[in-house]
């Protein structure tokens, strides 16, 4: 039972960019108009994970939830006086079935606070057992911690899947008066958005992880390193650190404990390689961010040359569940080798996209089928799966039974990462798909070591060779091999896995490259220097759609009558190609 009943409004950057903040200055402007201030009272919550923006729950005194989708402020009106006043929800805005199929397959631990409290207001935190566990933390020492951290099987969530007890543990016996947490909130994967959502809706999680793990190091300072373009992400944070360290949970003499801990915010300047751990210890001390040799590593010898501790977002907002329900509860969690649950962002050609947070084990169909809920359009199958973001590798239908594992993943090609898991159908050209990657690590290669500089360049012309109808049969073994070269001589992690995409894609795609160099043809009609842009009769059902969206009316048809595409007209902007749900233009 509650005092008031809630309207919860999701309002991270996904909903403000969706006009949640006019629908909270509407709700309220409606709800005072009414005279219900007294029974109800709007609350500002993060993203919930799944882009039905603007996304609204009606929780009543007795703690009946309906949720709403897709709200606009024309909208309220209708609710406050159907739903608040007179009690009738408004069938027609309900959320769909579909959008609890979504959240039904999950186990939201790291999300279990994103969009059900307001990130800006302590108290709802600490309602939901916030800073128990640094309290409980503090009671321990630092060893205990470690060692829960260590049976629980956590493993980093940024990319490479290290044990995260090990680390700290080398960092606690770091010899050395100073030492460092840094969180890695440097987000550059296209695509992922995990650790801005968790940052906008639940930022005391995170803060706690990283004080537990600043008192488990003997730490008495700790970095966010943020990048610049989550604003909102930073003002919410921002906020979090102020009214943590006025309850006493950061600064000096944390809870009376004699453990004094703070923690600062660095703006990231938005490159790709600060996602590295040395890089980004370059950034945040002034300096270039590019990588450095290691050995030594961060926990020996990081920040300003002292011992840094270096986990990202995900990473650190587990801890507390940990603390909390203890190394046994998360190690059951997941498969032998990798424990708990893990955040991925679903994105591309999927009916839905969003954070699905899942136990470790669940297989890749298990994510795109419930979770997604398949494919985006029904005659256009799934083909591929981007996992890792522009480190990862494609992986094809018949892998789609692989477990969700550190180890698993790699053996594919592909790799875990930070979560990034992008979802391509029969309209996704793999050779595209490949340079689209490739183009992306090229432009964001610091230019240190001479394979990342000179080999990707390389690479992405070969590529942009083969999609513009110029491929030669040599060219499929330059790729094997430059790549190969590449993965193994670059300095860093974004050399070392960069030409993931290229490999993975020419080991279970090659016909599509073949198809490209010898009948200089794009099966998915991508490749426009390639396409003839041409009715296929056998496929085309008749429908007229393609003339419809044509933009130079190039396309003639009539009911009951084949599409014709005037070449002289056609300016191959692939629009009909776009439409047709049937593939029957070439």
């Amino acid at each position: 039972m509650t005092e008031k009943g809630k309207i919860l409004v999701c309002a991270g950057t996904s909903g403000i960019s969706a006009g949640a903040e006019e629908v909270i200055k509407t709700f309220n402007e409606e709800i005072e108009k009414k005279e219900l201030h007294n029974q109800w009272q709007v609350i500002k919550v993060g993203d919930r994970g799944l882009f039905r923006d603007v996304l609204v729950d009606i929780i009543n005194k007795e703690g009946s939830r309906f949720t709403y989708e897709y709200i606009t402020p024309s909208h309220v009106q209708k609710i406050v006086e159907d739903h608040l006043i007179n009690g009738k929800p408004v069938d027609k805005l309900l959320a769909k079935k579909d959008y609890y199929q979504f959240f039904k397959s999950q186990n939201r631990i790291v999300l279990s606070n994103c969009g059900e409290i307001s990130p800006e207001n302590i108290d709802e935190y600490l309602q939901r057992s916030g800073y128990e566990s640094l309290k409980k933390a503090l009671s321990l020492n630092p060893l205990e911690i470690i060692d829960e951290i260590q049976k629980s099987g956590l493993r980093g969530r940024g990319g490479a899947g290290f044990p995260t007890g090990l680390k700290w543990k080398f960092c606690y016996e770091a010899d050395s008066e100073e030492k460092y947490v840094i969180c890695n909130a440097d987000e550059g994967d296209p695509g992922a958005f995990m650790d801005r959502s968790i940052l906008e809706g639940d930022p005391h999680a995170v803060i706690e992880g990283m004080i537990i793990a600043g008192y488990a190091i003997n730490s008495k300072e700790g970095y966010i390193y943020c990048r610049a373009e989550y604003p909102q992400a930073i003002k919410i944070v921002s906020k979090a650190l102020i009214d943590a360290k006025e309850r006493g949970f950061l600064g000096k003499n944390i809870l009376g404990s004699g453990f004094s801990f703070d923690i600062y915010i660095v703006k990231g300047a938005g490159a790709f390689v600060c996602g590295e751990e040395t890089a980004l210890i370059s950034s945040i001390e002034g300096k270039r961010g590019m990588p450095k040799m290691r050995p030594p590593y961060p926990a020996q010898k990081g920040l300003w040359g002292r011992p840094t501790l270096i986990n990202n977002v995900e990473t650190f907002g587990s801890i507390r569940h940990i603390i909390k329900n203890g190394s046994n509860w998360f190690s059951a969690i997941g498969t032998e080798r990798s424990k708990g649950t893990k955040v991925f962002a679903l994105a591309g050609k999927v009916k839905n996209t969003g954070l699905v947070e899942i136990p470790m084990g669940t297989t890749i169909k298990e994510i795109l089928y419930e979770a997604g809920g398949g494919p985006l359009r029904k005659r256009i199958p799934i083909k591929a799966v981007q996992m890792g973001g522009p480190s990862g590798g494609c992986l094809p239908v018949d892998l789609f039974y692989t477990q969700i594992d550190y180890e698993e993943i790699i053996k594919t090609g592909a790799i875990v990462g930070s979560g990034g898991m992008i979802v391509m159908d029969e309209k996704t050209c793999m050779v595209d798909i490949a340079k689209f990657f490739l183009n992306f690590t090229v432009s964001e290669s610091c230019g240190k070591c001479l394979p990342c500089r000179v080999g990707l360049k390389r690479m992405l012309e070969v590529l942009t060779e083969i999609t513009e109808g110029r491929g030669r049969a040599e060219h499929l073994t330059f790729l094997t091999e430059m790549g190969n070269t590449i993965k193994n001589t670059s300095l860093c992690g974004l050399g070392n896995t960069a030409p993931n995409p290229v490999l993975s894609t020419l080991r279970y795609f090659k016909n599509e490259y073949i198809a490209h160099i010898e009948a200089k043809h794009c099966p998915a009609g991508v490749c426009t220097n390639l396409l003839k842009f041409e009715v296929i009769e056998d496929k085309c059902v008749k429908c007229g759609k393609c003339k419809k969206v044509c933009p130079v009316k190039a396309i003639q048809w009539e009911k009951g009558q084949f599409s014709k595409i005037s070449k002289d007209l056609c300016i191959k902007c692939r629009a009909c190609i776009e439409i047709c749900d049937y593939m029957a233009i070439n």
